[in-house]
């Protein structure tokens, strides 16, 4: 089968593309692709020592995570920051990466902290999982530096193969909130439905309760 290298570009949020995995031979047998990208700007620092320093600037830090649900009611979170109390599942052999040979199926492959790395961030979603997933909630946030959206023209990227990609552009706003979620992806059956969010939030926990996952907050830290 040729691979479409078209994309598909979500404008509104609300807008969705649905993926019909049936019509795949042998269904879907490569991985699921998430991937964040963007500029690598400077912002200036904040905070009460930002400018004692030689610089009053900082490279801009986005970091890539997700939300997931499995059909067995196990929640939880993975990225490079915060780690949730999931709900269910062997909790104690999940780490923030999250595991790509078993449950959850989820992989988050490294932290890109600056303007030396030029592929971003990635995650993920190991094809032989599909049957345990039901839900991801993609999200990024601003981890160094004021709240500057406008500055990032970040993009993200979902690749299934054999499909058009999906991009959420991000760039266009200007919400203090730091962290955004940007993608719903559900899972059912034969299909993958992507989502666009692109809401803002004050953290994890606050994205948490707007989305309704119900999981234990605790602080974290790189």
């Amino acid at each position: 089968m040729a691979i479409n290298l078209q994309k598909i570009t979500l404008e509104r949020t609300g807008d969705s593309h649905v993926i019909d995995l049936s019509k795949k031979t042998g269904g879907l047998t490569q991985e699921i692709n998430i991937n964040l990208n963007w500029s690598k700007g400077t912002t200036k620092k904040s905070g009460l020592f930002g400018g004692l320093f030689s610089s009053d600037s900082t490279d801009i830090d986005l970091d890539l995570g997700c939300f997931y649900e499995l059909n067995n009611g196990e929640k939880s979170v993975i990225d490079g920051l915060q780690f949730a109390k999931g709900t269910g599942g062997p909790k104690e052999q999940l780490t923030r990466q999250g595991r790509y040979t078993g449950v959850p199926w989820i992989w988050h492959t490294g932290d890109d902290r600056g303007a030396a790395a030029g592929s971003g961030e990635n995650i993920i979603v190991n094809p032989q999982g599909m049957q345990d997933l039901k839900r991801i909630v993609v999200y990024c946030f601003i981890y160094d530096g004021v709240a500057n959206w406008a500055e990032t023209n970040g993009i993200v990227t979902v690749s299934v193969p054999g499909v058009a990609d999906i991009e959420v552009q991000l760039g266009k706003q200007s919400s203090p909130n730091n962290f955004c979620a940007i993608a719903e992806i559900l899972f059912s059956h034969n299909t993958i439905n992507v989502k666009k969010l692109v809401t803002f939030h004050s953290g994890h926990g606050t994205c948490d309760i707007a989305y309704k996952w119900g999981l234990e907050w605790g602080f974290g830290a790189k």
